[in-house]
């Protein structure tokens, strides 16, 4: 899901403020039509992108993307390829394509699993893992996510033993692709980095672990095991992290709904 040039890198074009991206003086007012003209041309134009993107019925992305499953370099925020999968093990998407975009897709899924509530509790970090881990490293997964998620750390966080919150909090940990990109890849292995942002922490009046964001990018070894790709490793760096912005931050009550009520995605390209 990444974005961009030929590069691979995405790019955004800022206003421009005295050549400065980040802030100095707004331009005259003699510019001003020009510019109402430019801002409705844009919204036209996002208008008609996302019409095509949700048309139903046509098989024509999946036939411009779908030939050798190589990620898309322009529009790379569109539907591309194959549709997301059907089937779920454990309540994790499961059965994706034996291509690049079924990799780039079953990393991103399982990065949302592996970076879960879920991982909080041991028998549902079992359940995870052995759903989404190949079986030649079930064992060793396994035992790492064990030794992270131990008494000790789940005890600094403000959870009991079970991973769950104290009475009148609401535990929250989200991992949301932002895109994805593949290092390399053969017909039965791929190493696949997710560009992710992710929300942590506890929600409640009297929380002393805030609900905060992060940026990181997980990168996955996968194995294709005869009917789907698995995890073989998985590792984690900071960033890319953007420039916060300037939403006002929402009080517990909010974010503890928000967590209840919006349900997350299965992720495919």
């Amino acid at each position: 899901m990444s974005l961009g040039d030929d590069t691979g890198q995405t790019r955004t074009r800022l206003p421009e403020r005295g050549g400065d991206p980040y802030g100095g003086a707004r331009r005259g007012g003699r510019s001003s039509s020009r510019s109402l003209v430019t801002v409705v041309g844009v919204v036209v134009l996002l208008i008609a992108a996302i019409a095509f993107a949700n048309r139903g019925g046509d098989d024509s992305a999946a036939e411009e993307g779908g030939g050798s499953g190589d990620s898309p370099k322009s529009a790379a925020t569109a539907p591309s390829g194959e549709k997301p999968v059907d089937a779920k093990a454990a309540g994790i998407p499961s059965g994706f394509a034996h291509n690049r975009q079924g990799a780039e897709s079953a990393a991103a899924n399982y990065a949302v699993a592996l970076g879960s509530d879920g991982m909080f509790n041991t028998a549902r970090r079992h359940e995870i893992v052995q759903a989404v881990a190949d079986a030649s490293s079930v064992n060793s997964l396994q035992s790492g996510f064990d030794a992270d998620y131990s008494t000790g750390f789940l005890k600094a966080v403000g959870l009991d033993k079970d991973g769950a919150a104290p009475a009148g909090n609401t535990f929250v940990n989200r991992t949301l692709p932002a895109g994805t990109k593949i290092t390399s890849y053969s017909d039965n292995a791929a190493t696949v980095e997710v560009w992710c942002n992710g929300v942590f922490g506890l929600a409640g009046d009297k929380s002393t672990n805030p609900v905060t964001s992060s940026w990181f990018t997980v990168a996955m070894k996968l194995n294709w095991n005869g009917d789907d790709w698995k995890v073989l490793e998985t590792t984690q760096k900071t960033g890319p992290t953007p420039v916060t912005g300037d939403n006002p931050v929402s009080g517990a009550d909010e974010i503890s709904k928000a967590v209840q009520e919006f349900g997350g995605f299965t992720y495919a390209r």
